[in-house]
């Protein structure tokens, strides 16, 4: 029996409708899954509700390990970081809804003040409070400035709140030029997630980009190493498959999910 719950991100097979990736990751076999705001947004827009979509969670027994995204909060100041502020609590407001205990805080895509950052996060700690969910901080290979897990940290540290966590990711730390040993010193009580993904070994490191992600273990990605720090410092929590793969899109979701679930399973050892 693994340590940890294995959950699927339905980025890995977008086309499926909504309910369709929740059935599939439910009837495959996965403990948990991970959502979009915007499939939350569109299917309220079409039912009025998500309590049809908690409802289906409950019915195959999935926990919501993540919602994913929030955007704009982090260098904005002003009007524009009000609007940001609003966007992210109706968008926290959907992850509760359907049960998730965290949102996924995305940075922007230029260098960025970690300084202003650590504030804003702070702020966003503090509105997630008052809607019942943890934003948790993310970093991002492909962008300019928090690509690495030590800015992801260290805005953690500036903002210096009990409810700030990160969100670990084997091809981020890959295409941000990090190493797996910057994971080491993180408390497991400070991760929310760990996608799981490999990278191929072409095309070189810094042409990547989230569609050339694979199944795990068919790149070049230690992710034996990275399931041993995690094991060594004790994380018991959540390992989600997170694919952007055109090529996997295009085919059977339900087929695609049980091989992510099965190499997923090969690669920690489960």
């Amino acid at each position: 029996m693994s340590q940890f719950t294995l959950a699927l991100n339905t980025s890995t097979i977008r086309p499926a409708g909504l309910m369709d990736k929740i059935r599939i990751a439910g009837e495959t076999g996965y403990q948990a899954i991970e959502l979009w705001n915007d499939d939350l947004t569109a299917y309220e827009r079409q039912h009025g509700s998500l309590a049809d979509v908690k409802h289906a969670l409950d019915d195959y027994g999935l926990s919501v390990a993540t919602v994913i995204a929030l955007h704009d909060w982090l260098d904005t100041t002003g009007e524009a970081h009000q609007r940001a502020l609003e966007e992210a609590k109706r968008r926290m407001a959907q992850a509760a809804a359907v049960g998730s205990t965290y949102s996924v805080a995305s940075p922007p895509r230029g260098v960025a003040d970690l300084q202003l950052g650590g504030q804003n996060y702070r702020e966003l700690l503090e509105l997630g409070r008052e809607v019942g969910i943890k934003p948790a901080m993310e970093f991002l290979g492909f962008v300019d400035g928090i690509n690495q897990v030590k800015h992801a940290w260290e805005v953690m540290e500036v903002a210096a709140h009990p409810d700030s966590t990160i969100v670990l990711d084997p091809f981020h730390i890959f295409r941000g030029g990090g190493e797996i040993d910057d994971m080491r010193g993180i408390p497991a009580d400070k991760i929310a997630v760990f996608h799981f993904n490999d990278a191929p070994a072409s095309p070189p490191r810094k042409e990547q980009t989230d569609a050339d992600r694979v199944y795990p273990s068919d790149g070049i990605l230690d992710l034996k190493g990275m399931i041993a720090i995690l094991k060594e410092v004790g994380y018991q929590g959540v390992i989600s498959l997170e694919l952007f793969n055109p090529s996997y899109w295009g085919e059977d979701p339900r087929e695609v999910a049980g091989i992510g679930l099965e190499k997923m399973k090969a690669a920690i050892g489960a």
